[in-house]
């Protein structure tokens, strides 16, 4: 029914020469979140352009598998889908001005975005990163988990990415995290308006405000537990510069219908047939 994987939308920050990705001020907010510990978000990435010479941080994006990453579509809108060795992921990063010992850096290799992809609306806004070389799992760097086809999210999900702690705050280098609801479709579509959600769709969030990911990394995680606290993840899709700080919940894709993506069955917002990426 409304399992989920989300990808955030929008996204902004820049890396100084040393290498180590630092952020726009303003750009980048985790809004009402805490610092996370080390190993406690495994399966998120820093997606990066290296082309001008220097690590520029421009998306997050989650850990499929150890040749895999999964990430929003609009992020990888534009760029070369078979060349895209100028684009590299960061896994087990925490501190980005920190040299930690636990980072993986690799180059992508191709790039395959949802054929479905719709730019002004937002819809099926998913793609996912083909690795240069093989990840290697460890207590900082893991996949991220599928849910089963059909499984109903609800309660608490956690929305990680690097940003400010407060609006208009300064953007702290450490890997952020809040938890946030899931909201019902009834009071989703209260809150926007009957024609603003539709079936593809979910809503997470905090209502009267004071928690979200409001511009936060474009591609990063959500990550919903069952009753079991068994990890749900998703992709967020987030609405802009009028959810920050949130006050209506965040519409998010539902992973109902099937789509085509490459050569690999995908649901609108997860990939739920393990065989078809490698």
């Amino acid at each position: 029914m409304k399992t989920l994987v989300f990808c955030l939308l929008l996204a902004g920050a820049f890396a100084a020469p040393s290498g180590k990705p630092k952020f726009r001020r303003g750009l980048n907010k985790i809004v009402g979140g805490t610092d996370a510990e080390p190993g406690e978000i495994p399966y998120q990435l820093s997606f990066q352009d290296i082309s001008l010479g220097f690590a520029f941080h421009f998306c997050g994006a989650s850990i499929y598998n150890e040749h895999w990453a999964i990430c929003a579509g609009h992020c990888v809108q534009g760029e070369d889908m078979n060349n895209p060795d100028y684009l590299q992921v960061v896994a087990g990063e925490l501190d980005m001005g920190v040299n930690e010992g636990n980072e993986q850096t690799v180059p992508l290799s191709k790039i395959i975005q949802h054929e479905d992809y719709n730019g002004f609306t937002i819809s099926n806004d998913i793609s996912v990163l083909h690795l240069s070389s093989p990840l290697t799992f460890n207590d900082y760097v893991q996949p991220i988990a599928l849910p089963a086809q059909g499984h109903a999210a609800s309660g608490d999900c956690i929305v990680s990415g690097w940003g400010a702690l407060t609006e208009g705050g300064s953007s702290p280098s450490v890997l952020q995290k809040v938890t946030v609801p899931i909201v019902s479709d009834a009071e989703c579509r209260d809150a926007y308006g009957q024609g603003e959600i539709d079936d593809s769709m979910i809503c997470a969030g905090v209502t009267e405000g004071g928690k979200d990911a409001c511009q936060g990394d474009s591609g990063g995680p959500l990550v919903c537990y069952d009753e079991h606290w068994i990890p749900l993840p998703g992709w967020h899709r987030v609405l802009g510069l009028r959810l920050c700080p949130s006050k209506l919940p965040r519409r998010v894709l539902r992973s109902g219908l099937l789509r085509r993506l490459g050569q690999g069955k995908y649901c609108l917002g997860i990939l739920f047939e393990n065989d078809s990426v490698r």
